[in-house]
């Protein structure tokens, strides 16, 4: 998908969050209490999966933050319930709907920290290209991990499922 407009992008930030709900449902149908999940982790020094889905969010949110001239307000709490993760979600994805900024936006300069005394400046373009849709597919990659690391049954055809409708039989 090419990344040039803001069409492409709302969508591929929107297509993304609803393969994190389908990822979410599988889960919440393999496992009765999917809400006891959410404190494990891939690894010990990693967030837990009510985070990456946290994280997940952060990005197309942030993004929208950023479109509308506002600061960038992450979701820095652990996600505590699949409710709470499935309103964290609807509430980006109607971020990113209601994005209205013009394609010149994407040439603009974005300074981006990166923890304390660090930061880098990209342009819109790249904000999304090398630092946006990097993170948002590793947290969402993290989340699929994690419930595939517990039992549920995932794979890769979960992971991809924006493409069944183009999905040909020979």
């Amino acid at each position: 998908m090419s990344m040039e407009s803001m069409a492409d992008i709302k969508e591929l930030f929107t297509v993304r969050l609803t393969v994190l709900e389908h990822i979410l449902s599988v889960g919440e149908q393999h496992f009765p209490d999917m809400d006891s999940l959410l404190g494990m982790r891939l690894a010990e020094d990693m967030l837990p999966l009510g985070t990456q889905i946290a994280f997940a969010c952060n990005q197309p949110r942030g993004f929208s933050q950023w479109c509308a001239g506002e600061p960038v307000d992450n979701l820095t709490g652990e996600v505590s319930s699949l409710a709470q993760a499935r309103e964290h979600i609807a509430d980006t994805k109607a971020r990113v709907a209601a994005i209205e900024a013009g394609e010149g936006q994407l040439e603009e300069t974005k300074r981006i920290g990166l923890g304390p005394g660090r930061y880098c400046e990209l342009t819109g373009h790249q904000y999304v290209r090398d630092y946006l849709i990097p993170n948002l597919y590793f947290h969402i990659t993290t989340t699929y991990a994690i419930l595939r690391m517990k039992g549920a049954p995932l794979g890769k055809a979960d992971f991809m499922c924006y493409l069944a409708p183009y999905v040909r039989q020979e």
